[in-house]
C-alpha cells in the first residue's frame, strides 16, 4: 500500500479543458460539466481521461481517475526530448512534434504543451495543424508519441547494435 502512495505522489495532473453542457428541461436549464485531464510522472508515463458530472470538481476527479488507469510508457531521448520527429493524427486533429537541442524549452501551445509538461519532455517544437479541438489534438499527440521508435527497439528489430544505429558526431 505504501508503494502505491509513493506512485500517487509522483504523478502530476493537468487540466486541459472543461466544457459546460446545458440540458433544457421544463423548469429551466440543467448544467453539466465535462473535464479533459492529462496525467504523467514526468519520466515518460502519460495518461488521458475524460469525466462528466454536475459539478466541476467531481468531473475533474473522475477524469483524473480514468487518466491514472490508462497510463502508458513513452520512450524519451536522454529523458528530455523525442528520439525523432513524429506526426500524429486523430480525426481532423493533426500534430507535428520535432526533437530539439537542449535548452530549447517547450515550444508548443494548448493541449500539446500540457502533454509535454506531464510526460517530462523539456525540449520540443510542436505544431497543431487542422482541428483545434483539445480532445482531437490530445489524442493525435498521443498517437504521434506512441508511433515513435527508440534506437533500443530498432536495434532489436534489425538485429544490430545500438551504436550502429545511433550516429556519433565526430569531434572536428
Amino acid at each position: 500500500m505504501s508503494e502505491n502512495k509513493k506512485i500517487e505522489n509522483e504523478i502530476k495532473e493537468k487540466l486541459v479543458a472543461i466544457n459546460r453542457i446545458t440540458k433544457v428541461v421544463k423548469g429551466g436549464r440543467r448544467f453539466g460539466f465535462a473535464a479533459l485531464v492529462v496525467v504523467g510522472n514526468q519520466k515518460g508515463s502519460i495518461g488521458i481521461g475524460q469525466g462528466k458530472s454536475k459539478q466541476v470538481p467531481d468531473a475533474i476527479k473522475k477524469a483524473t481517475e480514468v487518466a491514472k488507469r490508462n497510463l502508458i510508457k513513452i520512450p524519451l531521448k536522454e529523458g528530455r526530448t523525442l528520439h525523432h520527429d513524429v506526426k500524429g493524427k486523430n480525426g481532423s486533429g493533426k500534430v507535428f512534434l520535432r526533437a530539439a537541442p537542449a535548452g530549447t524549452g517547450i515550444i508548443a501551445g494548448g493541449a500539446i504543451r500540457s502533454v509535454c509538461e506531464v510526460i517530462g519532455i523539456q525540449d520540443v517544437v510542436a505544431k497543431s495543424l487542422g482541428s483545434a479541438n483539445p480532445h482531437n489534438v490530445l489524442k493525435a499527440c498521443l498517437n504521434g508519441l506512441k508511433s515513435q521508435i527508440s534506437p533500443k527497439i530498432l536495434s532489436n528489430i534489425r538485429g544490430k547494435k545500438i551504436s550502429d544505429i545511433v550516429l556519433k558526431r565526430e569531434a572536428k
